[in-house]
Parts: structure tokens; C-alpha cells; sequence
């Protein structure tokens, strides 16, 4: 391994950092109604936990409601149940074969407990970035150890790694932000 590689994985560890900080940040429920928020709903389709999207058609029908169009008829009631049970504070109404589901207005006091819930993800994603970032430095010291690169290039090396940090530390921030403020707006 060079100092190149160690670079370059740093760098990919880190980008999966922040696309799973993307993934969860997209799961925190905000004023307006989005499909990702059933994302992880599982509907027992024939004794198999399914994904709601692999079931049935999920799709806005209006800024504060998500339709689920099943593509069995018989899995309507299976999958309003589903919904209601995933704790997600919704309750599906169905009309014929069309699953109606209203998302309620947040109140002031769920709005600061969903900035929290963001800001615990950001932390959480700011650990793993950090994480990464003394596994990179270990491996630096490690090829210093093993005489394959110089004190020098280590040197300038952690200084790199340093600077990913800082950068990715900025973009959660700015990813932060910006859920935040998707949240808190009424």
C-alpha cells in the first residue's frame, strides 16, 4: 500500500460517510409529505418482509399526501397495516384500491425534537469521518514503520487527510443546515 491509496480510500470511506448522513437525513419527516419517509416499511408480502416500494406504486399526490397504490388488491389491508404499525405518527385511509396517506402538520415541539434527531445524525456522521480519519493516519505511520515512505511525505500526507476532514466536517455542516431549516420551516 502507498501513500496514494491510503488517500484515495480515506477519501471514498469518507464520501460513503456522507451519503449515508444524505440517506438518514432523508428519512426525518418535515412539514411537507416526500415517499422517501416510507422507505423502510416493510409489508409481509407472503410471509416475506418486503419493502413497501417492491409492493406497491408510492407517489405524491398532493403536498401533504402520499399515495400507495398496491399492485395486488388483496395487499391493501396488509400494507395500510404496515404503514400505521412503522410508527411514523401516520394513518393511511384507504378509497377502493388507492391507500391515501395524510402527513400531519409537525408542532413546535416535534420540529425541535427532529432538528435534535438531525443533529445526532450529524454528530454521529462527524465520528465515522474522524474515525476515518485516524485509521488513515494509523496506516500513514504504519508505512513510515515499514520504511515505504519518508517522515516527510507521512508528514505532508496527514496534512492532506487533514484537509479531506475539514472539508467533509464543512459538508455536514452545510447538509446540517439545510435539513434544518427544511424542518423548521412552517
Amino acid at each position: 500500500m502507498t501513500i496514494a491509496d491510503v488517500k484515495k480510500n480515506t477519501e471514498q470511506k469518507m464520501n460513503k460517510s456522507i451519503e449515508t448522513l444524505k440517506a438518514d437525513l432523508a428519512k426525518v419527516r418535515t412539514g411537507r409529505a416526500h415517499v422517501g419517509i416510507l422507505d423502510h416499511v416493510q409489508v409481509d408480502y407472503y410471509g416475506t418482509p418486503t419493502h413497501l416500494s417492491q409492493v406497491a406504486n408510492v407517489t405524491l399526490i398532493d403536498a401533504r399526501t402520499i399515495g400507495v397504490q398496491p399492485w395486488e388488491k388483496k395487499m391493501v389491508a396488509t400494507i395500510e397495516k404496515a404503514i400505521r404499525e412503522a410508527d411514523l405518527g401516520l394513518n393511511p385511509a384507504t378509497q377502493g384500491d388507492l391507500i391515501r396517506v395524510p402527513t400531519p402538520a409537525l408542532t413546535e415541539e416535534r420540529r425541535k425534537e427532529m432538528v435534535k434527531l438531525v443533529k445526532s445524525e450529524a454528530e454521529d456522521a462527524k465520528i465515522a469521518v474522524r474515525n476515518i480519519r485516524r485509521d488513515a493516519n494509523e496506516a500513514l505511520k504504519k508505512l513510515v514503520k515499514d520504511k515505504a515512505a519518508s517522515e516527510d511525505d507521512e508528514r505532508r500526507a496527514q496534512d492532506e487527510v487533514q484537509k479531506l476532514t475539514d472539508k467533509f466536517v464543512m459538508e455536514i455542516d452545510k447538509l446540517v443546515a439545510e435539513k434544518e431549516k427544511e424542518v423548521l420551516t412552517v
